[in-house]
């Protein structure tokens, strides 16, 4: 069992849980790390959205990929995992990183440099490229634990993404809605990562098969994470 090396630089603090009887800290930035393992798990990326939707005639700041590789580039310092797993909708589309501009592509490959990468596939990549380097799978284990992009309906052991999980609280005549981890202590549905992928409420029938006993939801905040048990949320 190797550890991650965690820079110690003042930055929102993680929020220590188990899941599967793993130890992981959740990260502000929305990664999950497994610092036993020297693992860390990123989702739905969805890296060249932006020049997706100008393909088709929408025109979005053409920002995403450069934003999401540096918040990717940051976590990735911080905690300089032995290992990376990507799971899935890394990639917007099938020739998203065929028009990953120079330096986005060299931000990418400094990033998987050095250590192993895992890229799960998932409904946007299918299929990779082995140019981006490190390798691709279907799906990968760590102990207990299930690696992969869609979520196993019924009481699975994994981490997931896909569902882009987000959180919304009112109180006072005031809401506050963003990005969040769902775990139920035996499995953990990541937020997406990525700076255009968007959200779905976690009050959302999509997450009852997931969790049909409950869940805690941890919000992202500015500052740190809070924990909200189901009941306590609402939709949009």
């Amino acid at each position: 069992m190797r550890a991650l090396r965690i820079e110690t630089a003042e930055r929102p603090p993680a929020t220590a849980i188990r899941i599967a009887g793993l130890d992981c800290l959740l990260d502000p930035s929305g990664a999950l790390a497994i610092p036993g393992e020297g693992m860390l798990v990123v989702a739905d990326l969805h890296l060249e959205k932006g020049s997706a939707f100008a393909r088709r005639g929408a025109m979005l700041p053409p920002y995403d990929t450069r934003a999401t590789l540096a918040a990717l580039a940051e976590v990735v310092a911080h905690y300089r995992p032995e290992t990376v797993v990507a799971l899935g909708d890394s990639f917007h589309d099938r020739r998203g990183p065929d028009r990953l501009g120079g330096p986005d592509a060299a931000a990418l490959a400094a990033c998987v440099a050095g250590r192993r990468w895992i890229w799960i596939t998932g409904n946007h990549d299918p299929d990779l490229p082995p140019g981006i380097g490190g390798e691709v799978a279907a799906e990968t284990r760590v102990g207990p634990l299930v690696l992969r992009h869609h979520p196993e309906e019924g009481d699975a052991q994994d981490l997931a993404g896909h569902l882009h999980p987000v959180a919304k609280v009112a109180l006072h005549g005031r809401s506050v809605r963003a990005r969040a981890f769902l775990t139920n202590g035996r499995r953990c549905v990541l937020p997406a990562f990525g700076a255009y992928a968007g959200g779905l409420n976690a009050c959302d029938a999509a997450f009852r098969p997931l969790f049909p006993s409950g869940f805690t939801a941890h919000i992202i905040g500015r500052n740190r994470l809070f924990a909200v048990a189901r009941g306590v949320l609402c939709g949009d």
